[in-house]
């Protein structure tokens, strides 16, 4: 599966969620955020907004509120398990810009 897919069907799984869960879904109604995840040779891009993620992209936006970089490798490797984000953010194999408290609580939601 390619890169585009794999992050493709992390929005989709996340909108499944939010459809599914009244709970979970009131606790993200409220955030309004744009994202990058800049891939060095491809980027994305997706919008959150009313508990709903849309307008994905495979290209960069000019200005986001958090932006995700990484290696594809090491983007595989976080999404199969073999790398933990905290360890992939403290040895920057993952870069972070913008509120990382945004991140985390997203994050809490796969």
């Amino acid at each position: 599966m390619t890169m585009e897919a794999q992050i493709k069907a992390l929005v989709d799984k996340f909108n499944d969620k939010m459809a599914k869960d009244e709970e979970l879904r009131s606790k993200v109604e409220h955030l309004k955020k744009s994202f990058n995840i800049d891939l060095e040779s491809e980027a994305y891009s997706f919008q959150l907004e009313n508990a709903k993620m849309f307008d994905f992209k495979s290209e960069a936006l000019e200005e986001a509120d958090v932006t995700i970089s990484c290696t594809p490798e090491n983007l595989q490797k976080l999404l199969d398990g073999e790398l933990r984000p905290m360890r992939a953010y403290l040895t920057k194999k993952l870069v972070i810009k913008g509120k990382i408290q945004d991140l985390m609580f997203l994050k809490s939601l796969f």
